[in-house]
């Protein structure tokens, strides 16, 4: 069992959560009270040591790394594990300064110690807390799935839904009187069509009148075709044919022709009438 936990560390891939490139370790006193670590009981411009912070993911734990800058040698390491303490303790006067739970096998036997870590910077702090907490987000989501792995196998194995001996399905329809059974939503789908037509104005046929009949034809009369004119232009010709005749006849034609006149004219002249 050792051996096959070894090979599947060994196959885990190791990813970098976060890396600074300045790191400052204290030493600090012992904790006299069960109160928290405060910053300001350290000498804080006098650190021990200075290098390279790693926060590696690898499988299920997290490791923390401290690493010197030129050759890479390890100098502390600390893990976070599930089911055990967190091995950061951000101090109550200070955002950027921290206890680190260390972690050393020396000699078969498995030693921790307890130092202090400081930050040049917030952000940079900031950082170091939220890589800490996505591996344990991701501890907790992947122990929420075993779970419910393991709960739906359970469930899943201890209900059994097959017919025992002697079981029997009894299914009833219900049949109409004209023998076909017709689904609700087709039935209703028909009355719907039929009262939207109801309802629907009939539309008129456009009626179309007959062409009208073709103009009567004018018989031929006897006589040679007339034109017709209007009674203003023939009195018009008849004035000038008579004004012409007139020059032509005799001085006794014209003074008969001029009594004639005066026996026929009854009416008496409209303008002197007027």
């Amino acid at each position: 069992k050792e051996r096959v936990d070894d090979t599947e560390d060994a196959e885990a891939l190791e990813i970098v959560l976060f890396q600074v490139s300045e790191c400052y370790v204290y030493m600090i006193p012992p904790r006299k009270t069960a109160s928290s670590y405060r910053a300001d009981e350290w000498d804080v411009n006098k650190w021990v040591w200075e290098g390279v912070l790693k926060v590696i993911s690898k499988g299920e734990e997290c490791i923390i790394r401290l690493e010197d800058k030129s050759t890479g040698e390890l100098y502390a390491r600390a893990f976070l594990r599930k089911g055990e303490p967190h091995p950061v303790e951000p101090v109550i006067d200070s955002s950027r300064y921290f206890v680190l739970r260390v972690e050393e096998n020396i000699g078969g036997r498995l030693r921790h110690a307890f130092i202090g870590i400081g930050f040049r910077e917030r952000p940079q702090a900031y950082d170091f807390q939220a890589a800490l907490h996505d591996h344990m987000k991701y501890l907790n989501k992947k122990k929420t799935a075993e779970e419910m792995e393991q709960q739906f196998q359970n469930s899943s194995s201890t209900v059994d839904y097959s017919l025992k001996d002697g079981e029997t399905l009894v299914l009833q329809l219900k049949n109409k009187s004209c023998g076909t059974v017709k689904p609700k939503s087709i039935e209703q789908g028909v009355n719907d069509l039929s009262l939207s037509d109801k309802n629907k104005p009939k539309e008129t046929l456009l009626s179309i009148k007959p062409p009208p009949p073709p103009p009567a034809t004018l018989s031929p009369t006897a006589g040679s075709p007339r034109t017709p004119t209007s009674p203003n232009l023939s009195s018009k010709i008849n004035v000038k044919a008579v004004q012409k005749d007139s020059r032509n006849q005799q001085p006794e034609e014209i003074e008969n022709q001029s009594s004639e006149d005066v026996l026929d004219d009854d009416f008496g002249d409209f303008q002197a009438a007027g």
